[in-house]
């Protein structure tokens, strides 16, 4: 591999899709400058959850280069080797164990396990990070973040159609909720990821089946086990109309207690609850292994009842499906990022057109294709019965994994 202290900076503006581009920079190695992050903002340059990400990051390699600018709108950043949970690079151990902190509320660890789980199949070593703090929400986000659950039921299990299987397991040590201003919420989750490959397996996946089964978690943190079953009820009177094996499980816990950083706050041992709350997961599966999910969780302020949000995921969960494809806009990062990564070969997927038209999508194109070469191919699936939906030919760029290559 060339030395990347000489390629040329890849240059992008804004804030948006900052943590794709710093997660397509480290895994292709490619050296990248932003600039303009917010400069007209009250606050300008990076926010504390994005600044928290780039931490991580530092935290799972070896020999990245991270500078900002005085004012913080300009950030330059050198990917180093994606080490994992290595021994004297920040682990002990061998777990990493990462605070994010009660400014950093904002956004679910889902935003930090995503990309987290798409570095660990091409670290040099498996990978065994702890999320935890006054920041840290396990369930949905009012920011649009889905919960840990989502992420352990929808996501990981999609690795699996890309040859990576082993040793994936995503735990919630701390159930929390989003928190209201001026509270925390204090979860804690632990992603391990044993399962290390040189490249992805090529992806043709064309045909999404039929929906053949529903499976969910209904979390209650801090308040009655009752919103469960309530939620359940509600989702269940909705779904068993169309598809009868629905099953969805319970999870009661208590709001997690977090030591208090102010007087006057707190029990007598100097500690208080977190953030109370609850929501639900939802998620389908087809007869051919595809998953669409749906994740709704109570407000912050409240206000909202157990039947108002049993009833909104489950008609989430129809939308998602009614959509097409054999992908939702929940995982399409996830699948077309180890697509591009995969062995130099053109691999396929079928999209809902609804899915592939979204900012988020359409930008991923154009920066994959900066950050590899390579342009995705579209064409209509050409029948009567699927006529909302493309098909995405995306070719593999054989980086893989670095680490790998020198083992």
């Amino acid at each position: 591999m060339a030395d990347e202290t000489v390629q040329p900076l890849l240059q992008f503006e804004g804030h948006r899709h900052l943590t794709t581009r710093l997660l397509l920079s480290t895994l292709t190695g490619r050296p990248i400058r932003i600039s303009k992050i917010r400069p007209s903002s009250t606050r300008p340059g990076l926010t504390p959850y994005e600044t928290n990400f780039i931490r991580l990051l530092d935290s799972v390699t070896n020999g990245a280069q991270i500078q900002f600018s005085m004012t913080g709108t300009t950030l330059v950043y050198r990917p180093g080797l994606i080490t994992g949970s290595a021994e004297g690079l920040g682990a002990m151990g061998g777990v990493l164990r990462h605070e994010i902190p009660r400014e950093c509320a904002r956004r679910g660890a889902s935003w930090w396990l995503i990309p987290l789980a798409l570095l660990a199949p091409f670290a040099k070593d498996k990978l065994n990070v702890v999320l935890h703090g006054e920041g840290c929400v396990t369930s949905a986000t009012p920011a649009g973040d889905v919960s840990v659950d989502t992420v352990r039921t929808a996501i990981l299990p999609l690795y699996k159609s890309f040859g990576i299987e082993r040793g994936i397991e995503l735990r919630v040590l701390k159930r929390s909720c989003a928190p209201a201003q001026g509270k925390s919420a204090g979860g804690e989750v632990q992603l391990v990821f044993g399962h290390q490959v040189r490249l992805p397996k090529t992806l043709h996946l064309m045909n999404k089946g039929r929906v053949k089964r529903i499976r969910g978690v209904a979390y209650a943190v801090g308040v009655s086990g009752s919103n469960n079953a309530r939620m359940i009820d509600t989702a269940r009177g909705v779904l068993n109309n169309f598809v009868p094996d629905t099953y969805i499980f319970s999870d009661v816990s208590k709001s997690p207690l977090i030591t208090s950083s102010s007087r006057g706050k707190g029990d007598a041992s100097g500690k208080e609850k977190g953030a109370v709350g609850f929501g639900l997961c939802l998620v389908a599966e087809s007869s051919t292994n595809c998953v669409y999910s749906a994740d709704v969780a109570s407000p912050p302020q409240g206000g909202v009842t157990p039947e108002d949000l049993g009833k909104q995921c489950a008609y989430q969960l129809l939308e998602k499906i009614s959509a097409g494809g054999c992908v939702e806009s929940t995982s399409l990062e996830t699948v077309l990022l180890l697509m591009a990564m995969g062995s130099e070969d053109v691999g396929r997927v079928c999209l809902g057109k609804d899915v592939l038209a979204t900012e988020e999508a359409v930008q991923l194109g154009r920066d994959v294709k900066v950050f590899t070469g390579a342009a995705w191919g579209f064409r209509s699936k050409g029948m009567e019965d699927d006529e909302d939906e493309i098909v995405v030919s995306v070719v593999g760029r054989g980086v893989g994994n670095v680490g790998r290559k020198v083992a």
